[in-house]
C-alpha cells in the first residue's frame, strides 16, 4: 500500500482529509501515484500518526481526499 504525507489538520467538514496541500503532492509526484476513486492508501504526517484511507473526490471542493478508517 503506498504511504503519502498528509496534514490531519486539513479536513473538511465531513472529516475527510485534503489531499492538496504540499507535502501531499510532492509525494504523490515522487511515487508516481495517480488518484482514483476507492484507491487505498496510507497516510502518514511527520509526528509518526498513520491512518489507511480510501480516496474519494469531492466534487464540492473540486479535489481529492481521503475517508479514514
Amino acid at each position: 500500500m503506498n504511504k503519502i504525507f498528509a496534514d490531519f489538520n486539513n479536513s473538511d467538514e465531513h472529516g475527510r482529509v485534503r489531499l492538496n496541500n504540499h507535502g501531499t503532492l510532492n509525494d504523490l509526484r515522487e511515487k508516481n501515484i495517480i488518484l482514483e476513486d476507492n484507491l487505498e492508501i496510507m497516510l502518514s504526517d511527520d509526528d509518526g500518526l498513520e491512518s489507511k484511507g480510501i480516496v474519494r473526490f469531492s466534487n464540492e471542493e473540486d479535489i481529492w481526499v481521503a475517508e479514514m478508517d
